[in-house]
């Protein structure tokens, strides 16, 4: 049955402007974009179907390439790079919202940060938040890409960039393709070389983060391993 045919006070638009976009499931938004399903299936069908292809997970959705998504019956590419252009303008947005702000002070605020950036990532990817003194972001860099599994950190290189930043304190992370957010003995001597050597231009170490997927991002603070 096509969505125009269903109560009114059932269709997800109508449902949108009457209640907000937060009283609507992930299927009902996704439906509003694709706005028509195809035959035998409804837009909110089709948005199940896009679902189930990705875990069910609108983070999996969201880090699809165009060619997966475009697998999905009743997607094409057309409308898999326009959901891809979407999801994009949205970390964007939100980057931006949190890079203005004075969030990395805040541990909370920091692993938000660190997920819209590096959870997604099918490579592990070395990243560095630059602050200043009052913990105020200067810049973030990915320092280093690897593989599915490892990533080689030069300890130099950070202290470079360290200094070229002119940052008072850094925040490092890195992500773990396999899901699993546990450190490595490798990441704890890592960890204790970088402190050593920002220590050494008067850069403080805050913390070190390992972020899986939709896990909670480790913070080697937390842990007691700084």
């Amino acid at each position: 049955m096509a969505i125009t045919d269903w109560p009114t006070q059932e269709r997800p638009r109508e449902r949108l402007l009457a209640l907000g976009p937060q009283a609507l499931s992930d299927a009902e938004l996704l439906a509003i974009y694709l706005r028509v399903g195809i035959r035998g299936k409804s837009a909110v069908d089709l948005a199940r179907d896009l679902l189930h292809h990705n875990d069910g997970k609108l983070g999996s959705l969201v880090s699809a390439s165009v060619e997966h998504l475009a697998t999905v019956p009743g997607i094409g590419k057309a409308k898999a790079a326009q959901l891809k252009a979407s999801f994009e303008l949205a970390r964007r947005a939100l980057s931006e919202e949190m890079a203005e702000r004075d969030n990395f002070a805040s541990p909370g605020k920091v692993r938000d940060w660190l997920r819209l950036k590096l959870a997604h990532s099918p490579h592990e990817e070395f990243m560095a938040l630059w602050l200043d003194a009052q913990n105020r972001l200067l810049q973030a860099d990915i320092l280093f890409t690897g593989t599915l599994t490892q990533t080689a950190v030069y300890p130099r290189e950070v202290v470079k960039m360290a200094l070229i930043r002119n940052a008072a304190g850094v925040i490092l992370a890195h992500n773990h393709p396999s899901g699993i957010a546990e450190p490595s003995r490798a990441d704890e001597l890592l960890t204790t070389n970088l402190k050593q050597a920002l220590a050494m231009i008067d850069v403080k170490l805050l913390d070190h983060f390992i972020v899986a997927g939709n896990a909670l991002p480790l913070s080697f603070a937390e842990r007691g391993l700084l």
